[in-house]
């Protein structure tokens, strides 16, 4: 087996692992030459979007969750020859054509965009759901979904091609979140390849997160203040709106969050509890859409739950200009804001590019660290059952740091280049 990284080596950002050694004769009958399995095929949300590197033709792609650095670039892979098979588990397929949607909305008529609305329609042709712990074949490869705890369908997968058995991490979590159950699978496995996206970060308890959020929120709605909460629209939105309703805090919901609440409610066996989900999005209010009604919602004392997370567009565009003047008023982030976006501007100087123009803001800006991936003890925890099993350390900004840290605790870690081929 050879594993060739494609992106997401040492960056996070476009997703994509190709697997070399299966039997092509499995899939097709065409003979017995090796086949090829991609696993993720994401983008980088940049200016320009970059996406992985090298040319590629799979026999099979499996997508490990739906979020864009990871499923957001599989559309372009239905763009010439025959449709390969893309397997993923029910809410990832739904996720990932919305983010597809998205995508074209954004950039469809640029050279940014590297698929169109007919690959879209393709990939649903394409498309294959598995639920967890239920074995398919995919390129002469059997291949095998655990629940990752990420967000909704994320998924670990184990791929055998009969003498070895790899683990792709993808994206996990270990700890507690409102909206999905752990991690907890550690299925048998002769390499790893793992995300460290905080390798060097230890995370707050979860409970310890969520009262500092909920006693913030409260008070300056108390104090007669607005709160708008910048959410990504997969996962966090969702889990925001469930810390909500659990602490009877009225919210309104904006954005294509809405969209993916609607949709994640169709899986409740991907949710650790579906009925909670049900009774927050009772409770929520969701907005129309139109600006008026925006600015009217912006002048009452109330939590806002909005896209998008780092303030690079959607309904935050008119909410945080509405609120930003008076110091009453908060924009209370929830996820990382990477670096050279709105949001990260506006923590670490008090002003952002909002809708085209530079603000200063005087509203609070606090960050509350509601994170769906795994810190350093819980990558820790996870590998401690891959001990004696060589890892390959993707997905992060520091990839080579951790690979050492690994090694001098005696695991037989590296990182992997850009393009690099290893072979196990």
């Amino acid at each position: 087996m050879e594993v060739q990284f494609l992106g997401g080596a040492g960056e996070i950002g476009r997703s994509a692992v190709l697997v070399s050694g299966g039997d092509r004769a499995s899939d097709s009958g065409a003979g017995s030459d090796d086949a090829s399995l991609l696993l993720d095929y994401g983008m980088a949300s940049e200016s320009p979007p970059q996406y992985p590197v090298g040319d590629v033709d799979p026999d099979a792609v499996v997508v490990s969750h739906g979020h864009l650095d990871h499923a957001g670039a599989v559309p372009a892979l239905m763009s010439s020859g025959d449709l390969p098979p893309v397997h993923w588990t029910p809410p990832t397929r739904e996720l990932a054509t919305t983010l597809a949607e998205d995508t074209l909305k954004l950039h469809g008529s640029t050279p940014r965009c590297p698929f169109t609305d007919t690959d879209v329609r393709r990939l649903t042709q394409a498309s294959v759901t598995h639920g967890y712990e239920d074995p398919f074949e995919a390129a002469g490869f059997e291949v095998t979904f655990y629940n990752a705890g990420h967000i909704p369908g994320s998924a670990h997968v184990v791929v055998d091609d009969g003498e070895t058995r790899l683990l792709y991490s993808g994206d996990f979590h270990t700890g507690d979140q409102r909206l999905v159950a752990p991690s907890t699978a550690r299925p048998e496995a002769d390499a790893v390849v793992c995300e460290s996206t905080y390798s060097d970060v230890t995370h707050d308890a979860r409970d310890r997160v969520e009262k500092r959020f909920v006693d913030s929120v409260k008070q300056t709605v108390w104090q007669g203040g607005t709160v708008v909460v910048p959410a990504f629209a997969i996962g966090r939105t969702q889990e925001i709106m469930l810390v909500c309703a659990a602490h009877d805090i009225d919210c309104y919901v904006d954005g294509m969050g809405q969209r993916v609440t609607k949709q994640l409610k169709r899986h409740p066996a991907f949710l650790r509890d579906a009925d909670a989900l049900a009774g927050a999005t009772s409770s929520a209010r969701f907005v129309d859409g139109r600006d008026g009604q925006r600015r009217r919602i912006a002048d009452q004392n109330t939590v806002i739950i909005t896209t998008s997370g780092m303030l690079s567009g959607g309904p935050a565009m008119t909410y945080v200009p509405a609120i930003r003047q008076h110091p009453t008023n908060k924009v209370a982030m929830t996820g990382y804001q990477v670096e050279g976006t709105p949001g990260r501007d506006l923590l670490e100087t008090g002003s952002a590019e909002l809708d085209g123009r530079v603000m200063p803001v005087s509203a609070q800006v606090e960050q509350h660290d509601f994170s769906a991936h795994a810190d350093r003890n819980g990558l820790l925890s996870f590998l401690d059952s891959y001990r004696d099993t060589p890892v390959l350390v993707n997905h992060g900004d520091r990839c080579g740091g951790f690979a050492a840290e690994l090694r001098e605790d005696g695991f037989s870690a590296s990182a992997p280049a850009l393009g690099e081929t290893v072979e196990l």
